[in-house]
């Protein structure tokens, strides 16, 4: 057995967790490679390191005084190694620090610095090896991995390292400069020594005990989700659901390898599992419900229009023009609906309208605005019948309009549109509907 471990910066914010995890990490002999985040909040109005460093960069590129924040940030370090009971010193680090940001400040490698120095400060304390992610992890000249260059490079380097700590969210550049992963960096870094030591498990160690089935700020203590499916996981993180960036996904799909999202404050309870695919039935029919406020819905009216070759390309020929994405795209016989982020569609509203009357000649363009959209995901759906009619009884009984229905052919998902004043209201229902059934309509 062979694991892959990473901990979020929550999970690595003083002395007090960095024990915490050390022993998790010794309890259990097969975790063998460590990913740590930046030192994040050890209390509400507390700053994460890597905004600490970022203003220092901002300081730097104006050309104030740095040793007043490069201090405070040190601290931070000093105080988890000298809780931990280290003889290890930063000073050499931070000298070179001070050196790039007053000669070559760059913000990439400023915030970078963060996960640099926690990975030493942690392979010290456990006595593994440290390896910088600068000399294993690589991006192409458009910033995207690049995959061969980091997969050969990687594995042959952990063949030859039997335990190791190994920095998250950055790596190399083309130009040899220090470049950052966009969004969710530690996951994906995680994810992609995982995927090359090939590991038996992925442990993703957070401050929440796995997924919930809703957004515990919507709805009061919503129960945990044991087991997702990748394609589960992606319905839900498109819908605004948060604990793991979609792009960590990737690079361990294709191998099958499994994610285990653990509590660092709760090391014994299961968290989630994510999965390829699984035989075990969920709890409820449901996986999860979740959604996103800020969309706009284009209606599109033609008589015959379904007789017509190329309406649809036509039409959506006119949001390309323009470099709109489309979300959805439900649709009837004389009509079809495009829904769109309003922030993206707004300022070129209607220069869409004017494209769309010019490419497909519609009898009526409609817009209406101010909708959120809900998706109800779940792999259990496929068995049970008449959840769609829960979904909208759900929505009828709490006098809650629909604006919009878009179900998959795969049944994973059905999603629909309510006025934004209802969304939460709406998933507060949908949630009781089928993990407390009988309890009626909630506002």
């Amino acid at each position: 057995m062979k694991k892959v471990v990473k901990f979020g910066g929550s999970s690595l914010a003083d002395a007090d967790q960095f024990k915490k995890v050390g022993k998790i990490i010794r309890s259990d002999p097969s975790r063998v490679y460590v990913v740590p985040s930046a030192p994040g909040k050890r209390f509400d109005t507390d700053t994460k390191v890597t905004d600490m460093l970022l203003k220092a960069y901002e300081i730097a590129i104006h050309g104030g005084d740095l040793d007043k924040q490069l201090s405070a940030i040190k601290a931070r370090y000093d105080e988890i190694i000298q809780g931990l009971g280290l003889g290890l010193s930063l000073d050499e680090d931070f000298a070179t620090i001070k050196k790039m940001m007053l000669e070559n400040p760059y913000k990439d490698y400023c915030a970078s610095r963060g996960e640099f120095l926690n990975a030493k400060v942690m392979a010290a304390y456990l006595g593994y090896e440290f390896i910088d992610a600068y000399e294993i992890i690589f991006f192409n000249e458009e910033g995207a991995l690049n995959t061969y260059k980091t997969n050969r490079v990687m594995r042959e380097r952990l063949a030859q390292v039997p335990k190791a700590v190994i920095p998250g969210f950055y790596g190399q550049a083309k130009d040899g400069k220090v470049e950052t992963f966009s969004r969710g960096g530690s996951d994906v870094t995680g994810s992609i020594v995982a995927a090359n030591s090939q590991a038996d498990v992925y442990e993703n160690w957070t401050d929440v005990s796995g997924f919930l089935v809703a957004d515990p700020r919507v709805v009061n203590n919503p129960v945990s989700i044991h087991t997702i499916t990748y394609k589960e996981l992606r319905e839900l993180s498109y819908m605004g659901a948060s604990v793991l960036h979609e792009d960590a996904i990737f690079p361990i799909r294709s191998a099958g390898i499994p994610i285990n999202i653990k509590n660092t404050n709760h090391p014994d309870d299961e968290g989630t599992w994510i999965v390829e695919s699984t035989a075990r039935k969920s709890n409820y029919t449901i996986t999860g419900v979740a959604g996103k406020k800020g969309f706009c819905a284009v209606l599109v009216q033609k008589a015959m229009m379904n007789s017509e070759i190329g309406f649809c390309r036509k039409v959506l020929q006119a949001f390309e023009e323009n470099g709109i994405s489309i979300e959805h795209m439900p649709s009837g016989i004389d009509t079809m609906t495009v829904v769109v982020h309003k922030d993206e569609f707004l300022d070129k509203e209607q220069q869409v309208i004017s494209a769309i009357h010019r490419l497909a000649e519609p009898d009526v363009v409609e817009i209406e605005s101010g909708l959120a959209l809900i998706a109800v995901v779940g792999r259990g759906m496929k068995s049970a019948h008449g959840t769609a009619a829960k979904v909208f009884t759900a929505l009828e009984k709490a006098n809650i309009n629909i604006r919009m229905i878009d179900q998959g052919s795969s049944e994973l998902n059905i999603i629909t549109a309510v006025d934004e004043k209802d969304f939460e209201k709406a998933i507060r229902n949908i949630y009781n509907t089928f993990i407390h059934p009988g309890t009626g309509p909630v506002d």
